[in-house]
C-alpha cells in the first residue's frame, strides 16, 4: 500500500502497514499468525507458539547489553471489526485501509486497528533493527484479546522467562500505566411465541444511527449515546401509548463498544399512523437535544416497512422493553482513590433476534472485585425479573496498580528526560492482559505504553501520528536503560 511510509519513524510505519493488509479479526488470526512465523523465520529468530496461538519471538541481546535483565514486550494480535453500515467490508478477507488525516492515521470506513496494531508494529520495528540497544528480548503476542482474552488464559507459566513486561496496548501518550480493571460478561436469554400481525396494522422500521460509540472501558464515563437504550426508550413510550407489535430489535455488535447503531421493526394500527409520526417527531426533538453535545451526529429515522413474518408474543414483548429499559448502564461508580478513574461500569452491548430467542449481552467492568460482582447481580436482577435465563462469562482480574515498581521509575525518568514533563501516572477502565499474566507469572513487573489512539472499537478510529514517534523513542529509550541483573 505506501501510504505511510513517508511517516517517521519510517520501520514503525512501514509494519503498521503492513499488519493493515493482514486480516485478523478477533478467533480468526490464522493469517496474522502466519505473518510473525514467517518474519521470525526472515530475520532468523527463535519462534514459539503455544496451543491457543500465541506466539513468542525472541531476540538476544545487543553487544555489550547481555547482562541486562531480560524484557518482554507484548501486544495482542486481534482487532476489533466495527464498519460503517453503508461501507462493504469483510475483515475475515480484506485488508484494512489507513490514510493520513491530518495529524491522524484513519481507515476508510472501518476500524483502523491501531489497537493494537501499533503495539505490534512496535514489536517487529524493534525486532527487525540494530539501531536500538537493548538486553534479551521476548516479544509476545497474544490471541484473541478483544473478545474473550482466550491467549492471555491459556498462557501457560514457563512460555517466557522475562521478569520485566511493557504492555503495549495502552492509548494514552505521556500516560504510563500501572492498573486495569477486572471484567465480566453477563448474558440473558429471552425465549418468545409468535403471534400474527393484524391485518389493520402497517409496518415500520426505526433505525437510531450517527453516534460516536467507542470503547465500552476507555469511554464509559464521556456520556455517549447507547443505541441500544434510545431506540427502547423509544419503542417503551410507543408501547405505552399505541396498539404495538415488536417483529424484530437488533442493536449493537460487539461486547466491549459502545453500540453505534440499532434498528427495529414493527407494526401498529394504521388509524395510530399520525398521532405516532407526531409523537416521533417530538422524541427525535427531545433525544437530540439532550444529546447534542455528546452526539452531535445522532440520526432516528422512521419509514414504512413491509413486514414478513409474525411479532413476538405480547408478555415477551413487555419483559423485553421493560428489561431493556430498567437495565443499568454507564457508570456506577467513581474511584476514592485515583483521581477520575472510573471505578466500576455496565454497558449494555448488543440486543440480538435469534430464531425465537433473544439474546441480550452486556458487560461489566470494576477495579473492585466486590463492586464487579455487586453491578453483575444488579444486571442479573433485572434480567431475572423478566423471566430471562442468564449466564455470565469472559470473567478476567484486574491488575492492582504497584507505585513502588522499578519499571514504572524507570519509564518515567525516561520520559521525562526526553520530554522534559512529567508523565501521568494511572490505572485505565478497561480490560489489560496484564492481570491475567500476573496470575501465571505473580513476579512480574509490569507497565503499560502506547501511542494516542481515539475512538477505538468504531470506525471513528485514529492514531495520532507525532505520538507514534514519541512512544517509540520511549521504549527504545527504556529498554536501553534496562538494569543489569
Amino acid at each position: 500500500m505506501n501510504r505511510l511510509q513517508k511517516l517517521e519513524p519510517e520501520i514503525i510505519w512501514k509494519y503498521f502497514e503492513d499488519i493493515c493488509g493482514v486480516p485478523r479479526p478477533s478467533k480468526k488470526e490464522d493469517k496474522i499468525i502466519n505473518f510473525l512465523t514467517e518474519f521470525s523465520k526472515n530475520h532468523d529468530l527463535e519462534c514459539k507458539k503455544d496451543q491457543a496461538g500465541n506466539i513468542l519471538i525472541t531476540k538476544p541481546a545487543s553487544r555489550g547489553f547481555e547482562r541486562k535483565k531480560t524484557v518482554v514486550l507484548q501486544s495482542h494480535m486481534d482487532m476489533v471489526g466495527e464498519k460503517n453500515s453503508e461501507t462493504d467490508h469483510n475483515f475475515e478477507t480484506d485488508p484494512v485501509e489507513p490514510f493520513i488525516d491530518g495529524e491522524w492515521i484513519r481507515a476508510k470506513g472501518t476500524t483502523l486497528g491501531a489497537d493494537d496494531g501499533i503495539g505490534m508494529a512496535a514489536q517487529l520495528a524493534i525486532l527487525s533493527t540494530d539501531s536500538v540497544t537493548h538486553g534479551k528480548l521476548e516479544c509476545l503476542f497474544t490471541v484473541d484479546e478483544e473478545t474473550g482474552l482466550t491467549g492471555a488464559f491459556a498462557l501457560k507459566p514457563g512460555f517466557f522467562e522475562g521478569k520485566i513486561l511493557i504492555n503495549l496496548d495502552s492509548e494514552d501518550e505521556g500516560e504510563l500505566f500501572i492498573g486495569c480493571a477486572g471484567g465480566i460478561d453477563t448474558l440473558a436469554t429471552m425465549e418468545f411465541d409468535t403471534e400474527d400481525i393484524p391485518a389493520s396494522h402497517s409496518g415500520f422500521i426505526v433505525k437510531v444511527e450517527g453516534l460516536t460509540g467507542g470503547h465500552s472501558g476507555d469511554d464509559i464515563h464521556r456520556g455517549r449515546g447507547n443505541s441500544n437504550k434510545i431506540l427502547n426508550r423509544f419503542l417503551w413510550n410507543l408501547n405505552n401509548r399505541f396498539d404495538m407489535k415488536l417483529v424484530r430489535f437488533d442493536g449493537g455488535n460487539l461486547r466491549n463498544a459502545i453500540p453505534r447503531e440499532a434498528e427495529a421493526l414493527f407494526s401498529i394500527h394504521r388509524d395510530d399512523t399520525g398521532p405516532m409520526n407526531d409523537y416521533f417527531a417530538s422524541f427525535k426533538e427531545i433525544v437530540a437535544a439532550e444529546m447534542s453535545d455528546a452526539e452531535p451526529g445522532f440520526v432516528i429515522t422512521l419509514e414504512n416497512a413491509e413486514i414478513a413474518g409474525p411479532a413476538i408474543d405480547e408478555d415477551s414483548q413487555l419483559d423485553l422493553l421493560y428489561s431493556l429499559y430498567a437495565c443499568p448502564n454507564g457508570v456506577i461508580s467513581w474511584s476514592r482513590k485515583i483521581k477520575d478513574l472510573v471505578e466500576t461500569s455496565t454497558n449494555l452491548a448488543s440486543v440480538k433476534f435469534v430464531d425465537n430467542r433473544i439474546l441480550i449481552t452486556t458487560s461489566q467492568r470494576s477495579s473492585s472485585d466486590s463492586a464487579k460482582a455487586d453491578v453483575v447481580s444488579m444486571v442479573e436482577s433485572v434480567f431475572r425479573l423478566a423471566n430471562a435465563n442468564v449466564k455470565k462469562s469472559g470473567g478476567y482480574p484486574g491488575w492492582k496498580p504497584d507505585q513502588d515498581s522499578e519499571i514504572l521509575r524507570i519509564t518515567r525518568s525516561v520520559y521525562k528526560k526526553l520530554f522534559n514533563t512529567e508523565p501521568v501516572v494511572r490505572a485505565i477502565h478497561a480490560g489489560l492482559e496484564c492481570g491475567l499474566f500476573l496470575e501465571k507469572y505473580p513476579d512480574l513487573d509490569m507497565i503499560s505504553i502506547g501511542p494516542t489512539i481515539k475512538g477505538a472499537h468504531s470506525p471513528d478510529e485514529r492514531l495520532h501520528i507525532e505520538s507514534v514517534r514519541k512512544f517509540w523513542d520511549l521504549l527504545a529509550g527504556v529498554l536501553k536503560d534496562i538494569p543489569e541483573n
